[in-house]
């Protein structure tokens, strides 16, 4: 893995498909500012915020794990969407890369716990964006109306400092610890995704399921819930 970009980092691929239609038209109309590092903020923020966190609608398939499919349907959880923060980067001319950690998440809903029997996540996924010289992590996957409605630090970028997870959210209470670096990739690395999470989450991705099972259920409204912030959507 080379430490600075290579052409690898500004190159289509079937996930990061940043030469798709929808793709390309998304980096139209938020690819703004007088500098890379400017672009770079605009792009990740509208990443962020024009997409909805739903960690309930997992599809482990190469087709639900695009970048053009967050687009197509309005949501994602944070591996795609930091797909997709690569693929604008990249059809923006911004070399672009995947970070993965293992997380253990403070806050995730009790739906979540009980099916998954366990807070960690592993597999957490942001994007490494290259802008003035260096690797720059940042990580596009609790909207912005997510965050107001339920008490989290929005994840702001400015292109010079990491943004990761806060390990405490806005009343104090512990949210995220990063209990495992997995490195970066210069593509997304699917098949080794869908095994482990076979292998962690036998119960909720039964072996060869490619969907989580919570998936007709409702995240934000069980967030509500046990939160008391109102359930009407972002």
């Amino acid at each position: 893995m080379s430490d600075t970009p290579t052409p690898a980092h500004l190159a289509a691929t079937d996930a990061i498909d940043s030469q798709h239609p929808a793709v390309q038209d998304f980096v139209r109309q938020h690819d703004r500012g007088a500098s890379q590092r400017e672009r770079a903020v605009a792009l990740t923020h509208a990443v962020r915020d024009a997409f909805r966190y739903d960690p309930y609608r997992i599809d482990l398939s190469p087709q639900g794990m695009r970048a053009s499919t967050v687009i197509a349907n309005g949501h994602g959880w944070c591996v795609p969407k930091a797909t997709l923060l690569a693929a604008v980067a990249r059809a923006a001319g911004i070399p672009a890369r995947l970070g993965f950690a293992d997380v253990r998440n403070h806050l995730s809903t009790e739906r979540m716990r009980q099916t998954m029997q366990t807070d960690l996540f592993i597999w957490h996924g942001y994007a490494e964006l290259w802008l003035e010289g260096a690797w720059r992590k940042a990580t596009p996957a609790f909207n912005l109306g997510l965050c107001q409605k339920f008490g989290l630090l929005p994840l702001d970028f400015d292109g010079v400092h990491d943004s990761i997870y806060h390990p405490f959210d806005a009343a104090g209470n512990r949210h995220m610890e990063y209990v495992n670096d997995r490195g970066t990739f210069d593509d997304l690395p699917l098949a080794r995704i869908v095994a482990d999470f076979h292998r962690v989450y036998g119960n909720w991705l039964p072996a060869g399921s490619l969907r989580s099972d919570l998936v007709q259920d409702d995240f934000l409204a069980d967030v509500a819930r046990e939160t008391g912030a109102a359930p009407d959507r972002p």
